[in-house]
């Protein structure tokens, strides 16, 4: 299986949700760090590095 640019906030989603379940308390810091990433990615930040 690869992992596309469709995938990776799928994937991070589901690390963030089992994470946030586990620890509530990393709730603000998993949700700031998700929104980030998925704007990063959206902005194609990450295929200057070819990701």
């Amino acid at each position: 299986m690869t992992i596309t640019a469709a995938h990776v906030p799928a994937i991070v989603a589901l690390i963030a949700g089992i994470l946030i379940l586990l620890m509530p308390r990393l709730l603000n810091f998993i949700v700031a760090i998700y929104l980030i990433f998925v704007g990063l990615v959206g902005l194609g930040v990450f295929k200057m590095f070819h990701l």
